[in-house]
């Protein structure tokens, strides 16, 4: 028993979830030096990130990141209880060196008519949901053929990304193709476009989702970028997210 001022606090029993099992357990608040009562957890309220949307359907269903969101400190999947995507202003572009990733630093104004859409599934292979319906024509640009994972070639191909107030595409290489893969990084992809180079020295955060664009066709995203080399990165095809 643990009493403050004569009371009394009994065990509480939660419901937790681990590994997709729900488990009930018994829990006895204990008084802190501040004269609260605590459980000892620690529980994160939100989070939010910039990232690049890849895809729209004509139907509204949206993909993006081509990765999921983790924790920041325990590195684990969230699981999401829902969320919006908004649009976002980038004001600022940190350049990637060696060991050094950069990142796009941008303003979030989370306000209803920023809204894009709502966020329904958090996964490995990326974060999707649905675009609001007033939203999707605006969002659905050149409608691309979806280019199959036995269809990439080593070579030439196209990143195509908002970095300068309007989307464009940028050249890189596909270098190497995990044909077997089913996780976020079945491509390796390297940056020779100049003007990106010089604008951002390859890849950085807030471009994982930036759809890769070969012979016409969405064969992919953007997920990581090499920390050693900023000019280099992952990519996931893009029909593994389709999946999802």
């Amino acid at each position: 028993r643990i009493s403050a001022g004569g009371g009394e606090k009994p065990d509480i029993h939660p419901e937790i979830r681990r590994n997709g099992e729900k488990i009930k357990i018994a829990m006895r608040p204990v008084l802190s030096s501040d004269g609260t009562y605590k459980i000892g957890t620690w529980v994160r309220e939100d989070t939010q990130g910039i990232g690049t949307l890849t895809y729209v359907t004509k139907t509204g269903e949206f993909g993006t990141l081509g990765h999921g969101i983790t924790d920041v400190d325990t590195g684990t999947l969230l699981n999401l209880h829902g969320g919006e995507l908004f649009q976002t202003q980038i004001v600022d572009i940190m350049k990637g060196e060696k060991g050094n990733p950069g990142e796009l630093q941008g303003y979030i104004n989370m306000i209803a008519k920023n809204t894009i859409g709502k966020i329904k599934k958090n996964t490995e292979q990326g974060v999707f949901g649905e675009m609001k319906e007033e939203r999707v024509s605006a969002y659905s640009g050149k409608a691309y053929e979806v280019g199959r994972k036995q269809e990439i070639e080593a070579g030439k191909a196209y990143l195509y990304a908002n970095l300068e107030g309007r989307a464009r595409m940028y050249e890189i290489e596909i270098e190497d193709i995990k044909i077997n893969a089913r996780d976020n990084k079945s491509m390796e992809i390297r940056v020779t476009d100049k003007k990106l180079l010089k604008l951002t020295g390859g890849i950085v955060q807030g471009m994982s989702g930036s759809p890769i664009i070969q012979n016409d066709k969405i064969v992919g995203a953007v997920t990581h970028v090499f920390v050693d080399d900023p000019t280099r990165g992952y990519g996931i095809f893009i029909e593994e997210m389709l999946v999802q």
